[in-house]
C-alpha cells in the first residue's frame, strides 16, 4: 500500500521483485490453442465417435441400395453399391403392409405427443410456479420414477390397462407414454428459469393460474416444447416391446412390430430388412427437420420478450 502525502512531489513507487507474467492473449483458448498432437487425437475422437454414431445408418442404408446380385458380406465394406436400386422398398410394401402399420404407428405417436405436451406442461407449471401442499414429495416421486427401468414396471402397466379393457388397442399402447417423468422435469426446469416477477405483474393485473399458463408460460417454452415433442416421438415410434406385449392382433401391430415378418423362417434378406428399416426411420427426420429451428433454441427458455 502506498501512502501519497504531498501530490506534488513525485512519490518512488519500489520496482516489485521478479517480472510479471505475460498477459495471455486474447482468443488463443480453444481448439486454435492445441499443438498438432492434439488436434491429431481430438481429430481421431471426432472420428471414432462418427463411425460408432453415423456408421450403423451409412451401412443400413447402403444395404437398402444394393442388388440381389451384390454381395453385402465382402472382407472390406463397401458403402457404395455397385448395383444400386430402389427396388427393395416396394418388395418391403409387397410383402407386409407397411403402410398399414405405419398408419397404427403413427396414431400412438399422436396420442403420445400430444399427452406430454399437455400434461407435462402442466404438471411442470403447476410444479414450479404454484405454491401447494406436498410440491417437494411430488417433486421427489417424479425424480424417483427416473431410477427405475421401465422393465421394472412393464407387468403392472400390463394389469392395469388390461383391466381398463384398453388391451388389444392402439389407446393401451399410447397410454403408458402420455406423460413421461422426464419430460414433466425437462417442462419444470424450463418454467422455472423464467421469473418470478413476471408473475407477480400478470397477478397484480389480474391474470388468473390459466391466463398466466397460456399468455405467459407457453410462449416462453416453446424451445422445450419442441424437446419434448421430438423425445416422445422417438420413443413412441421406436419402442418395440410393449406394443409386443399389449397388440395381439396383427392388424393392429405398429411399424416396429410389423417388421419382424420380414424376417422369417422362409424369408430372411438383409436388403429386405435394411429397407425396411430406412422406411422406418423417414418418419422420425421429418419430425426433427419440422422442429429443429425450436429444438437447438431451448438453451434459451427464460427469456422475457417484450
Amino acid at each position: 500500500m502506498t501512502v501519497v502525502t504531498d501530490p506534488a512531489r513525485p512519490v518512488a513507487v519500489p520496482e516489485a521483485s521478479g517480472t510479471a507474467p505475460p498477459r495471455r492473449k486474447r482468443g488463443t483458448f480453444g481448439f486454435n490453442s492445441l499443438s498438432p498432437t492434439e488436434k491429431v487425437v481430438r481429430y481421431l475422437l471426432l472420428v471414432f465417435v462418427l463411425l460408432i454414431t453415423i456408421g450403423p445408418f451409412l451401412w443400413q442404408l447402403s444395404t437398402s441400395l444394393k442388388g440381389s446380385g451384390e454381395d453385402i458380406y465382402t472382407r472390406i465394406p463397401r458403402l457404395l453399391p455397385s448395383q444400386p436400386t430402389l427396388s427393395h422398398y416396394g418388395e418391403v410394401a409387397d410383402t407386409i403392409p407397411v403402410w398399414d402399420y405405419m398408419r397404427n404407428s403413427l396414431q400412438v405417436a399422436v396420442l403420445v405427443v400430444g399427452g406430454n405436451i399437455i400434461g407435462s406442461s402442466l404438471a411442470g407449471f403447476a410444479l414450479s410456479r404454484l405454491e401447494f401442499r406436498f410440491r417437494r414429495i411430488v417433486l421427489g416421486l417424479f425424480l424417483a420414477t427416473l431410477v427405475l427401468p421401465g422393465e421394472v414396471t412393464i407387468i403392472s402397466q400390463y394389469v392395469t390397462v388390461r383391466e381398463l379393457g384398453l388391451a388389444n388397442t392402439l389407446f393401451g399402447v399410447a397410454l403408458p407414454g402420455m406423460i413421461g417423468a422426464l419430460n414433466v422435469l425437462l417442462m419444470y426446469n424450463a418454467f422455472r428459469s423464467l421469473p418470478v416477477e413476471v408473475d407477480q405483474a400478470a397477478v397484480v393485473d389480474g391474470a388468473n393460474v390459466w391466463q398466466r399458463f397460456i399468455h405467459i408460460g407457453l410462449p416462453s417454452v416453446r424451445g422445450t416444447l419442441s424437446v419434448v415433442a421430438i423425445f416422445a416421438f422417438i420413443g413412441a415410434w421406436d419402442d418395440f416391446l410393449w406394443p409386443l406385449i399389449v397388440l395381439t392382433d396383427p392388424d393392429k401391430y405398429t411399424l416396429t412390430v410389423g417388421l419382424q415378418y420380414l424376417s422369417g423362417t422362409f424369408s430372411n434378406d438383409p436388403r429386405l430388412i435394411a429397407a425396411g428399416t430406412m422406411i422406418a426411420f423417414i418418419p422420425i427426420v421429418i419430425v426433427f427437420a419440422t422442429l429443429q429451428r425450436f429444438f437447438f433454441k431451448g438453451v434459451e427458455e427464460g427469456a422475457v420478450k417484450g
